[in-house]
């Protein structure tokens, strides 16, 4: 076996674990003084020019968001209290592909939403899957690049996605949606979206509870199959971006139905699962959905790289009655997506009108690039003083959030509550014979050339979340059955060693 490549960080000393980010407590929030985080992270977030590094390739619309059931005992944002109308911006993208990709690839789709409230911009990020991939925000610029173009052959690689996803078991679920039929939608208006990530919501009482958001098509859900997909991609590689668009156009204006997801904060305690943790779902029958309102797209945008393209999304971005949770990944996307566009566009891209709050802005934020607006004249610059600009608001503040646990890089494997397989398992059992064909044929047709060893990882976490799921997969997969269940009675460590060599019988 050839010598160990030891990891150090940008000048050289060692790095103790690049997979698990220091939180407080093991379900806790990251904190800042995981500096190997922050430095992969801006690193990552300044690697490529101009474009964005993920989400290349996007398409855009205005609309509103109309409030027609009371949820007001669960938050006290404005927005959403029964009656609101609130103007917004939405994004649409394909992840993995530069701005030139064509629209019909087997993806996720990322869903941006830019609420223009009168509290402040509010920007739910997310995608058209409940869940994700990874759920610590170490792996995210990793993931990244393992999808992106290989850097040895400048083309996209099948083996390392492949290598990546199945050394890392919590992405299993994620792989399962994004082979199945739900991984190449129709368009933009028959897919669902979510905010995937754990927030909180607080009330007029300052009580707290965690919510996931939901947005269920009024169009209802329509799919592509490869087949179809490639014959669209041959004749029209915008073929996303046209069908919103003309259906904006006509009057066909498309519509979700919106919905929260509660727990609070003593059943997130009692949970047989980290309920921050992005890879998991909080299933329906234990946490139904609780209608919100009606999400109406009206509007194109009339100029593409002004509104499009310089359209800038952070999670960051909330407002009062909304606030964040101990998730891993978000509470790094909450710097990561907010440090990517002051790169991109610059540190003034709040001024640019797609971005700009529709009440008023009243911040010490000073000079820069691009800052054309007066800034802010002989107001002073600097806080406190003595001319009564602008104090802050604690009125507004989020209830404190207990922490407990110690300060370390917690690995989930570790807990033997964490399951990587239930939800795919769970999945599988629910699909029809149809859907099963369907995502068998499709993984095998993403895994042709993908190397023997690989292939067996995924097949082990297939069998691991259902016999059949595994059987069927090893079959479609060419691969021995009776090695597959050997393989499944070992540990992660164990399987990941006996599936090193590429050469594996």
């Amino acid at each position: 076996m050839a010598d160990i490549k030891k990891l150090t960080n940008e000048v050289g000393a060692p790095v103790a674990d690049n997979e698990n980010s220091i939180t407080a407590g093991a379900r806790g929030p990251v904190v800042m003084q995981d500096v190997w985080l922050m430095e992969k992270m801006a690193h990552f977030n300044r690697e490529v020019i101009p474009e964005r590094r993920m989400h290349a390739k996007g398409w855009g619309a205005y609309g509103k968001l109309t409030v027609t059931h009371d949820v007001s005992r669960y938050t006290r944002a404005k927005a959403l209290q029964l009656g609101k109308e609130t103007e917004l911006f939405i994004r649409f993208s394909t992840v993995a592909g530069e701005r030139g990709a064509a629209d019909c690839e087997r993806d996720i789709r990322g869903v941006a939403v830019k609420f223009y409230t009168e509290e402040g911009n509010w920007d739910l990020v997310g995608n058209n899957t409940p869940t994700f991939f990874i759920r610590d925000v170490h792996n995210f610029s990793d993931l990244n690049r393992a999808v992106k173009r290989d850097p040895h052959t400048g083309r996209r690689s099948a083996q390392n996605n492949w290598d990546f996803w199945t050394l890392l078991p919590e992405c299993f679920h994620q792989i399962t949606i994004t082979m199945s039929e739900r991984g190449i939608p129709a368009s933009f208006r028959n897919m669902n979206f979510y905010g995937e990530h754990t927030f909180s919501l607080y009330n007029a009482n300052n009580e707290r509870v965690w919510c996931k958001f939901h947005f269920k098509t009024r169009q209802g859900i329509q799919c592509l199959t490869n087949a179809e997909a490639a014959a669209i991609n041959a004749v029209d590689r915008e073929y996303h971006g046209k069908d919103l668009f003309e259906a904006i156009e006509r009057g066909d204006f498309p519509k979700w139905d919106m919905y929260l997801q509660i727990m609070t904060e003593e059943q997130a305690k009692n949970h047989y699962e980290n309920p921050f943790d992005i890879t998991k779902v909080w299933p329906h029958k234990e946490f139904p959905l609780l209608a919100v309102g009606e999400l109406t797209l009206t509007r194109n945008p009339e100029n593409y790289f002004a509104e499009v393209e310089q359209a800038a999304f952070t999670p960051a971005h909330v407002v009062p009655g909304i606030g964040f949770s101990p998730d891993r990944f978000l509470q790094g996307r909450l710097f990561s997506y907010g440090d990517a566009q002051r790169y991109r566009l610059g540190v003034n891209h709040n001024h640019i009108p797609v971005n700009r709050a529709k009440c008023d802005v009243q911040e010490y934020h000073r000079d820069g690039a691009m800052r054309v607006d007066g800034n802010y004249g002989t107001q002073p610059a600097y806080s406190p003083n003595s001319a009564g600009y602008w104090t802050a608001q604690p009125e507004v503040a989020e209830p404190p959030m207990a922490l407990e646990g110690a300060m370390w890089r917690y690995d989930p494997k570790d807990v033997p509550t964490d399951d990587c397989f239930r939800a795919g398992g769970n999945l599988w059992r629910i699909m029809d014979e149809r859907q099963r064909a369907l995502l068998i044929h499709n993984t095998a047709a993403e895994m042709a050339g993908v190397t023997k060893n690989v292939r067996y990882r995924h097949a082990v976490h297939c069998y691991l979340a259902d016999s059949a799921y595994g059987s069927r997969m090893s079959e479609a997969l060419d691969l021995r059955m009776e090695t597959v269940e050997a393989l499944a009675k070992l540990s992660h460590q164990a399987l990941i060693q006996a599936t090193l060599s590429s050469t594996m019988e």
